[in-house]
């Protein structure tokens, strides 16, 4: 292969990463504030506080994979944000709105402190469902019609699902006490949801999309391929086991959200595989989207700089701020 026909695959897979790195980091807080409207005040300010030092850095991952797009893939970059405009702008209104509310919240009055809250939930709500239904029109290649937009939407409803267990999973490692029983039981909540969705959408997508359907029921791809569903529904069977085990509440109460992340990162694969080499399904491969080689070879040098940066400054956020959750204080 040669430097011009690798290049553009090797930002492709970049943006792949920085996209799972986005979802998997941003979705657990997107599920804490899902979850925030069925916990008492004084249980509100932990869960804010297990994801204050974390939540905005996160977001990093967003702009970093968008600006790839941008910069790397520009004709896909138009042809994606042009047919998601709508779902793009409603995705940042959720996100400015739970910015706005995080900082608001310890400021407001008593009286007006319920509001914010709210308002760090509708946010939360928004983008979750925003991402779900660009999702689910980036599978089939932004394809018109009412069983596209129809699958979408399903993707819409369920991807907040996945977030609340996710964020349910980070509350039992993060938290103590009656909270973390709390967590444990909308971890349970969500659980279901979550493996109908999944079951839905392995079933419908390759219904909806001929290329995917090629792709993952052709012999003998469909034998290599078979482990990720398998690994798959293993995650979800062993989160559910330990959601049932009085264990959670100890020493491995990190299980559960490492086993929901790992059905995250064996769904990222999946989707990987029946996307390449498309970068808009059906439409544009990664060679017709991508910039000019010598214009690659110089955003490289930026990605060579600014990765790493995004990488340390993540772990030693993380390291920091490791173990439980305590008080909330803005001091």
């Amino acid at each position: 292969m040669s430097w011009a026909t690798a290049l553009p695959v090797v930002f492709m897979g970049l943006m792949g990463v920085a996209m799972l790195a986005y979802v998997v980091m941003d979705g657990y807080d997107l599920g804490v504030g899902l979850l925030l409207h069925r916990a008492s005040d004084a249980q509100k300010d932990t869960m804010i506080a297990s994801i204050g030092p974390f939540w905005d850095a996160n977001e990093t991952w967003l702009v970093l994979g968008v600006g790839i797009l941008l910069i790397a893939f520009p004709k896909a970059h138009g042809m994606v944000l042009g047919a998601l405009y709508l779902p793009v702008a409603l995705m940042l209104v959720g996100l400015i709105l739970r910015g706005v509310a995080f900082d608001f919240r310890v400021k407001a009055q008593a009286a007006h402190k319920p509001r914010w809250n709210f308002a760090f939930f509708a946010g939360s709500g928004l983008a979750a469902a925003a991402q779900g239904w660009m999702l689910g029109r980036y599978i089939t290649g932004l394809a018109e019609g009412w069983v596209y937009v129809g699958f979408a939407a399903v993707i819409a409803l369920l991807l907040p699902a996945a977030y609340v267990l996710l964020g349910a999973g980070w509350l039992i490692m993060k938290t103590e006490g009656e909270l973390q029983q709390l967590a444990v039981r909308w971890a349970k909540t969500a659980w279901a949801p979550v493996v109908l969705g999944m079951g839905l959408i392995s079933v419908a997508t390759p219904l909806v999309s001929e290329t995917v359907r090629g792709k993952w029921f052709a012999m003998p791809e469909f034998i290599a391929l078979l482990p990720i569903p398998l690994m798959t529904v293993l995650a979800l069977l062993g989160a559910r086991a330990m959601l049932n085990s009085h264990r959670v509440l100890g020493k491995v109460c990190w299980l559960p959200f490492v086993l929901v992340v790992t059905m995250f990162i064996l769904g990222a694969l999946g989707l990987a595989y029946s996307l390449f080499p498309y970068v808009v399904m059906d439409r544009l491969t990664v060679w017709q989207a991508a910039s000019a080689t010598e214009s690659l070879a110089v955003i490289g040098i930026g990605c060579a700089v600014t990765v790493p940066a995004i990488i340390g400054y993540t772990v030693f956020s993380y390291r920091v701020f490791w173990g439980k959750a305590r008080e909330l204080s803005y001091a």
